[in-house]
Order: structure tokens, then sequence, then C-alpha cells
């Protein structure tokens, strides 16, 4: 769930999950509440009583002041009796009220102690009740009570006026018990919905965060052998997927320069095996020619052939490992002009031919090409490709008698370059990964079969860079035929 969503949520339910739960509890407690105050009042309650607790306990009292009227219309002298006086007003203490009696402008009976003069004052004169008025006359300023007035007129003629006074600060202990509680589940609702909606989002951002920062500590300690697993939708789950991206990335970061830390760690273990076989050979002959071993003319040129042509060897290789460095960067110097395919390779064909010759491996040159066919390439790095496809064809050829054919083809709007050797051959499965950098078919190597093992790797390159495609094809203990194609040079008319 989004985190925006989450908080959407979160504020509705603060707002709404109170009113709820608000109206269900006081619903509750109210319905508790006001049985029990009309249980104890002997009333019909309503919300507007709730509201006004004098005009509630004034209705508690509207059956005794009938009651009252009734003597004292009835039985007026009995008001006399203190007795039947102080039964009224005990009856009236429990509903918060007492009983105030009148004679002859005199207080007669008062229902409390204490002084109520102040009171008696205020209170209506004989006659100024309205009839019916059961509500009572309500005395404000100082006195904030409510009066209900029963006149009387007695057997001698006298008069007397008896009042049922409240209070206006009286309150039910029932209504204050249910406020109180109302009060408490406001309370109790606001710290629940506030606890439960910070334990949801605290939780939801938390958990994703705890995963984060383990992912991180991972990583800052070089652990990147771990998978980190978002779970939701939100910005943090995308978050935690945009940082396991980035430990893919810094894994496959990682592999890469650890695969290309061994491959310079191989190929300068390579270069220096290779290097060190023809410094051996070379400081022997000078030796021998320091020593006068070579003593005679054919000898000597003997010795000096062979100093140079190992010296060539050392020059190749070291300019097949300043070439790796270019392909790494991407600096590899190309001059591409168009080339006559006929021509370039009748050159590269005779130079090739007279190296094989001193090898004592026979070189056939087939070109099905028309004579006017062109290609657009670099004619240094096309030279390099055939040379180390033949050097490598060298290494690998177990015959007492070796074979090499160049094959230049049409192949539509292509040019199809051929070189077969009659080699050992390489074994289908290893096919796909000869133009791999220092992939080898035998592991174990020694001097006759050296090399930096790049060599076919670097003629992939160029001919990618050209524009073409390369592929082998081989037969084991008969040989193996390395093939590419270049696109032929048409003119666009304009």
């Amino acid at each position: 769930m989004k985190l925006k969503t989450r908080l959407k949520i979160a504020f509705c339910a603060v707002i709404l999950v109170p009113i709820f739960l608000f109206g269900a509890a006081i619903w509750g407690f109210s319905r508790y509440q006001i049985r029990a105050i009309e249980k104890s009042s002997g009333i019909n309650f309503s919300l507007e009583n709730l509201v006004n607790s004098v005009q509630t306990i004034s209705q508690s009292t509207e059956e005794l002041c009938k009651r009252m009227r009734e003597t004292a219309r009835t039985d007026p002298d009995r008001f006399l009796n203190f007795s039947y006086l102080q039964e009224l007003n005990e009856e009236l203490s429990s509903k918060y009220s007492y009983l105030l009696m009148r004679k002859d402008g005199e207080i007669y009976y008062k229902g409390i102690p204490g002084d109520v003069e102040k009171l008696f004052q205020e209170l209506p004169e004989f006659g100024e009740s309205i009839s019916g008025a059961d509500a009572g006359t309500y005395i404000g300023q100082d006195i904030k009570a409510l009066v209900k007035q029963v006149d009387l007129t007695f057997s001698d003629d006298s008069m007397a006026s008896v009042f049922i006074i409240t209070s206006a600060s009286a309150v039910m202990p029932q209504m204050r018990t249910l406020l109180i509680d109302i009060l408490i589940v406001i309370i109790v609702v606001l710290v629940i919905t506030a606890i439960v909606m910070t334990v949801w989002i605290y939780t939801g951002i938390n958990n994703p965060l705890k995963k984060l920062r383990e992912a991180a500590r991972r990583i800052t300690h070089g652990d990147l052998d771990f998978t980190l697993e978002p779970e939701g939708d939100d910005e943090i789950s995308d978050l935690c997927r945009d940082f396991e991206a980035m430990r893919k990335r810094l894994k496959e970061s990682e592999e890469e320069k650890e695969r290309y830390d061994n491959e310079n760690k191989e190929l300068i273990s390579n270069i220096s095996h290779d290097l060190k076989t023809p410094i051996t050979t070379v400081k022997g002959y000078v030796e021998g020619i320091m020593d006068g071993v070579a003593d005679t003319p054919q000898k000597m040129d003997r010795y000096i052939k062979t100093i140079y042509n190992k010296a060539n060897d050392m020059d190749r290789l070291i300019n097949e490992l300043t070439f790796y460095s270019k392909i790494d960067t991407n600096r590899i110097p190309y001059t591409f002009n168009k080339i006559n395919v006929a021509e370039y390779f009748d050159d590269c064909a005779e130079e090739v031919c007279l190296d094989l010759e001193e090898r004592n491996i026979r070189f056939t040159y087939l070109n099905q090409v028309d004579k006017n066919t062109v290609i657009i390439a670099d004619a240094e790095q096309m030279k390099r490709v055939i040379n180390n496809i033949i050097g490598n064809s060298i290494k690998y050829i177990d015959k007492p008698r070796g074979k090499i054919e160049l094959r230049i083809l049409d192949a539509g709007d292509f040019i199809q370059v051929e070189l077969e050797d009659n080699g050992k051959g390489i074994e289908a499965k290893n096919l796909p990964n000869i133009f791999d950098r220092f992939y080898r078919t035998d592991a174990s190597r020694n001097s006759s079969q050296g090399g930096s093992g790049i060599g076919l790797s670097i003629v992939r390159k160029i001919i990618e860079d050209h524009g073409g495609k390369i592929w082998a094809s081989s037969k084991l203990g008969r040989g193996t035929t390395i093939s590419f194609v270049i696109r032929k040079y048409q003119e666009v008319p304009v």
C-alpha cells in the first residue's frame, strides 16, 4: 500500500473511528444511566433532560407537587402538622430538593438547616404562582433555584404557601457519573485510535526500512550475496526494489572486475611464459655466437635467422598485448578505406605463403570473387585477422605435413573468407567458446602451443566492428575451418 494512501486512511480513521466509537459508547452508557435515573427518580428521561439537570429534577418532584395541591384542596390543615411536613421533606430530599413553608409572612417550616433568609425574601407572594405551571418559577441572581409553590387556605381562613425548593446547582449522581464516563470514553477512544494508527503506520514504514538498513550494512561489509525482497507497492518498497537493482549491478560490476583481473593475470602469465621461451632461445644462440660455436657461415646464418624469428615472435606478442588494451577501452585505431578484394587478398596470400613454406606447411589460395569487388575495411586490421587465424591454426596442426587453405567466396551482398587447416580439430561442445578471451580447448599448454590466448577474441572484435560475422566449424582429427563475412561496397545512386 502506498504511503500516501496509508496516511489518507489513517487520517480518515482518526476522524471517523472516534466519532463512531463515541456515538456507540455514549448510546450505551446513556441507556444504562437513563434507566438508573428513571428507576431512582420515577421520571421518563429524554435527551433534553441530559443537558438540563434542573429540569430533570423538576420533573422528579412533579408527582409530589400534585399530591400536595390535592391535599391543600381537600385537607389544608394537614400542613400544620410538622410530622407531615417532615415526611414530605424526607421524600423531597431523595429528589435533591427540600420543603419551605411560609405562614403569616414568617417561616413556618424549613427542610434544611442554615440560613434561608435571602431565599425567603425572593419567594413569590401568595397567589402569584400560575395555576398548572408544574415547572415552577426560576429565581435567578444569587439564588439560582427552581421554586414550585402550593398556596393554602386553612379552616380559620389564614393563608400560607408551601414551596418546593430545587437548587440549580444540584446534579443527580447518575448524570454526573454519565458525564464522567463519557469523558473517559472520549479519552480512551482517542488514545487507542492514535496508538493503533501509529503502530500501523510505523510497522508499514519500519519493516521495509529494517530490511533496507540490513542490506546497506551487508553491502558496507562487502557482502553482495543476498536478495532484498520488498513486499507491497508503497514508496519504501519501490526504494527497496531500486536498492536491489543497485545491489545486482554492484554484484555484476564486482564479478566483471574480478573476471577482468583474472583475465589480466592470465594474460600477464601467458605473455610472461611466451616471452620467456624466445628470450631463452635468443640468449642461447647469442651465447653460442659469443662462444664461437657458430664457426661457419652456414651456422652463423641459421643462428641469426633463429634470433630474428624469435624477436618477431616477441614483437607479435607485445603487439597483441597493446591491441588488447585498446579493445577494452574501445580505442582501436581504424582507418576505413575502399579495398579491392582480389588485389588485397592476392597480396596477403603471397606474404603468408612465404612464411608457411618455412614452417613446412602447404598453403593453397582460391579466390572466386569478381576482380572488381570492393569492400570498406581497414587493411592493417584485416591483415591482423588473417595472421591471427593462421597463427592459431599453426599451433594446433599435429600432422607431419600441415596444410592451410585460404578461400575467398562470393556470398551475394557479402564476401566470405574461409581459412581451413588440417589440425587436430575442435570438439563440437567447445566451438561456441573459441572466440572468448583466454579460452583454450586444451587446458595444458606448452611452449609449442603457447600464445596470449586473446588472438581469436581480437579477430572477432575486428570483424564485428567491420559489421561482419565470424564462426567456426570443425571435425575432430581432421581440421578446423574459420569463416567470416564482410559486406560488399555498393554505390548508392543519387
